[in-house]
């Protein structure tokens, strides 16, 4: 099927723009990433600049702009002016995509679908959030606003009817599951972080997010970047040199230093005064061989936990095929919407017109002829209408690709004022 002309009358189309983890590395994400207060501008902007709707998204993964415009130029402008982010480098690393192509994009990133782990439904609340923020800046339309409702419709289908989302898909959302699956009483349990990088980070906000209920202490070699994680968090942050002293009320020790060699070693744990379960999700592995081999002490090397992320990663595919029936069934019923919404004018103006014809016949006879029936007369007509119409818009949408030329000969052939 030829690509749907989504909004063709009126010379609008629906585009998205953007770039993404497959193409970008994080520095190129970084220089197109957006705030809130940004989005807002872009927003304000956007309806002076000729942009009919727009919506803004901006993850660790992606930046997208989702608008309704005459070309993709003017969204691709919008962004590279409001970031850091040039046009080469867009040009390079973005991409465009168009109409019903459009459609399908913003359905598999909702979804999870194109998500850098898939599965990840992390990303439709961060949709749902920016197309909120454009209809409260009176920049979101009712194609867009029907097209969100569609994708968060089709992610609670997913979500509820297959096993996309289950089980644990990266190496810090494992050690998390881990914990939770393999200690007690969550609620009384102390767990240390030790290192605040990258995966340190992505680790905590695991935690925050499934052990609310745990006391989490953070340590890093370099106090400042803990104390700005922690404050993000509300978390309590201790100094590298307390590092022995914290172990020894510790129930859980998560090691993400980063270091090319050990950071743990049996000095820092043998005076621990209660059993310690130890993950490791550094690279090289950050915890002495020989810490494993010390009573009450269970070691879990990233090895172990990129394993379970793995085997769940093989169930999540599995699940595709029906994620993309759930897809495949919500998004046609989006397009068989824009087909009609796309004739439904010039089929109500067509209505009109047969009805004010069918009005002045009934009014003509109606003198002329002694004792006319104008009651079953005015029936009569009105089913004779609706046969007729019927007719027409079954013949429009079994002729979707030349759509456009056969509403303009309807519209000629019996002088249609759309605009009425």
């Amino acid at each position: 099927m030829e690509e749907t002309k989504l909004i063709s009358h009126e010379k609008k189309t629906f585009y998205v723009i953007g770039l993404n983890y497959k193409k970008a590395d994080i520095r190129t994400r970084g220089l197109f990433s957006i705030d809130s207060a940004v989005q807002t501008a872009m927003l304000m902007e956007a309806k002076d600049a000729g942009i009919w709707a727009l919506s803004v998204l901006s993850t660790c993964n992606r930046t997208e702009l989702y608008g309704i415009s005459s070309n993709p130029f003017q969204l691709i402008r919008l962004l590279c002016k409001y970031t850091k982010g040039s046009l080469e480098d867009f040009d390079e690393l973005g991409y465009v995509y168009k109409a019903e192509q459009a459609v399908r994009h913003i359905f598999r990133v909702g979804t999870g679908l194109d998500s850098q782990i898939l599965g990840d439904f992390e990303v439709i609340s961060q949709l749902r959030g920016c197309f909120k923020m454009a209809k409260e800046e009176e920049m979101l339309n009712t194609y867009m606003e029907r097209l969100i409702n569609s994708v968060i419709q089709a992610s609670k289908r997913i979500k509820n009817e297959t096993a996309l989302s289950s089980g644990a898909a990266s190496v810090s959302f494992a050690a998390v599951r881990y914990i939770m699956e393999h200690v007690r009483k969550t609620a009384q349990t102390k767990i240390l972080l030790f290192g605040t990088g990258k995966i340190g980070r992505n680790t905590v906000e695991n935690l925050v997010k499934h052990i609310p209920q745990a006391e989490l202490v953070l340590i890093n070699r370099t106090r400042e970047k803990a104390e700005d994680l922690g404050l993000k968090f509300n978390l309590v942050v201790s100094d590298i040199e307390k590092l022995e002293e914290e172990l020894k009320t510790t129930d859980v020790l998560i090691v993400a230093t980063g270091s090319a060699v050990p950071t743990l070693t049996r000095v820092e744990v043998k005076k621990r005064k209660k059993p310690l379960l130890i993950l490791d999700l550094s690279v090289p592995a950050n915890v002495a061989s020989d810490v494993g081999q010390l009573a009450g002490v269970r070691r879990i090397d990233l090895d172990t936990l990129s394993q379970l992320a793995q085997d769940t990663l093989s169930r999540r595919r599995a699940e595709v095929p029906k994620a993309e029936a759930i897809i495949e069934e919500i998004q046609q019923e989006f397009l068989d919407w824009v087909h009609i919404r796309q004739f439904a004018p010039t089929i109500r103006a067509l209505k009109d017109r047969f009805s004010q014809i069918k009005d002045d016949e009934i009014a003509y006879q109606s003198k002329k002829i002694k004792g006319f029936n104008t009651a079953q007369a005015a029936v009569l007509g009105d089913r004779i209408v609706q046969k007729i119409i019927t007719q027409f818009a079954s013949h429009l949408r079994a002729h979707d690709q030349v759509m456009e030329e056969h509403l303009e000969m309807i519209t000629q052939v019996f002088h249609l004022n759309l605009e009425e």
